[in-house]
This record gives C-alpha cells, structure tokens and sequence, in this order.
C-alpha cells in the first residue's frame, strides 16, 4: 500500500505543480518517448541479466507492492516458537525435536505459530539449522554454518535491489536519447515556423523530462524498497542464529538474548514475552 500511495504523490505532485504553472498536459503524452526509454530500459536490463536474475528480479519487485513488513506480534510468534523448542530440547533431549523439523507441516508448536514460518525460505533456514543441532554439531560449527547461510542468503536477496538500481541509473541517458532522436526530428523541420518547432523542441525534451522522473521518482525508490525488505530478511535470520548459538542455555535466556536482536521499533518487551510465557504454560 505504501508503495501504490507513493506512486500517487508522486505522479499528483508533478502534475499538480506543472498545471500551476498553466502547463499543457497534451504536450506530455509522447507515446515515442515512452516506447524509446522503458523499451531500451527494459532491453538493456534483459541483456545484462542471466535468466535466474531476470525472473527473481521479476518475482522480488511485486514483493514492493505485496509485501508487510514484520510487526511486533510476528517476532512474539517467532520467539515463542524458538522458545518452545528449546523447551521440548531440554526437557525430552535434542532428538525430541526431530519430528518437528522433519515434519514441521504435522507439528503442534510450528501449527501454533504459522505465521513465524509462512514464508517458504525461512521455514527451510530453522528446519536447516536445527537439523544440525540434531545431528550433534558442536555450538562453533552451528555459528560458522550460520553465518554461511545468512550471508548466501543476504547476496540472493540484494540481486533484485541492484538489478533494479542499474536500471534506474540508465534511466536519465536514455531520456537523453529520447531528447536527441527528437532533437534529430526538430533539424528535418528547420524551415517550419517557430510555432511548429517549438512544439517539437518541447516534445523532445519530454524525453529528458520522463527519463529524469522515472528514475528518481519511481525506479530508484523501488529498488530502495527491496533493499530495506532484503534488510529486514537479514535481522530476521540473525534473530534466529542468535536463538541457535545460545541453544544449550536455559529457554528463558536463549529467549532473551534473541529478542534483544529485534530492532527496537518492533521489540516485544521483556514483560510481554514473560506473560506470553506465563500463558502458554498454565495452558499446558
């Protein structure tokens, strides 16, 4: 929703400021304009990109439009999740937890909490990891596996933001492009009255004027986006690598110590996970 209400301010703000100044929206239609730069853009991105890139760029973008960013409740779920499982480790062993993760679509704690693990990729990085724990991998091995996972995952996830940031970076050249071709159109009418080149001039640098606008006002601002929800991912996963560096402590600790990993914004409060706890126990 953000991202649609931004596109809003951006495209009422210009229009808004141009008719202000007694502008002709008419001379802004340039169907040549568009078909040279987004078509040179998206030419350019295609010959730049291997498939596996062009498709995750494609997927990644929608994600801008479709994506909520992670809430407080989402990182109580998270925690509890964590929480119980270490729960269930220390109390029956390591091994207890081996159907869980195996079958984590049949387990009664990941069905508690759905909605820490809706997200494909993150259900496979916990089931990953704490099939390591499983098989009995000391805590530096855990640590070092974690940080290979985390850093494989943090590249994967920039591809889209920089594919789309090269993109935008064209953006303003081919608007130039655009100007020149246009320009080369004005030269062939050179003996028409200034009222006719004029408007050709004018239609030229409409060219300049789209090239400009779509990167700093639209390309360049999604590409930001899916670096922040690359981002958010990374803290994401570190909440979690923290949680699984500290499993052999005590629930409550390895609990504690991932939640203060979570940026403060979206925290929970130490007394709110204790009377989360509070409640799934008299539960039990």
């Amino acid at each position: 929703m953000n991202a649609i209400a931004g596109i809003f301010v951006v495209f009422a703000t210009v229009i808004a400021g141009y008719l202000l100044d007694h502008g002709n929206l008419s001379v802004l239609w340039q169907p040549a304009a568009f078909i040279i730069i987004y078509g040179a853009a998206i030419g350019g991105f295609i010959i730049g990109s291997p498939g596996n890139v062009l498709s995750l760029t494609v997927k990644d973008t929608l994600k801008v439009f479709t994506h909520k960013s992670t809430s407080k409740k989402s990182y109580m779920e998270l925690l509890m999740l964590l929480y119980e499982l270490c729960s269930k480790a220390r109390r029956e062993g390591i091994i207890a937890i081996e159907n869980d993760i195996e079958r984590f679509d049949k387990s009664e704690i990941f069905n508690r909490y759905k909605g820490a693990v809706s997200d494909k990729h993150t259900a496979e990085f916990i089931r990953d990891n704490f099939r390591a724990l499983v098989m009995g991998m000391q805590s530096e091995e855990i640590s070092e596996l974690l940080e290979i996972d985390i850093e494989s995952t943090k590249k994967e996830a920039m591809v889209s933001s920089q594919s789309i940031a090269k993109v935008a970076d064209s953006l303003p050249g081919l608007g130039i492009v655009a100007a020149v071709l246009g320009v080369v159109l004005t030269m062939g009418k050179i003996s028409e009255p200034p009222e006719v080149l004029g408007e050709s001039i004018g239609a030229a640098l409409v060219g300049t004027f789209l090239g400009v606008l779509s990167c700093y006002g639209f390309v360049g601002p999604i590409a930001s986006n899916l670096e922040h929800i690359a981002k958010e991912q990374e803290i994401y996963f570190n909440v979690i690598k923290v949680a699984l560096q500290r499993f052999d402590s005590t629930p409550t600790l390895v609990i504690e110590m991932a939640r203060r990993e979570i940026p403060v914004a979206t925290r929970p409060s130490f007394k709110e996970m204790e009377d989360m706890i509070k409640q799934w126990k008299g539960k039990k």
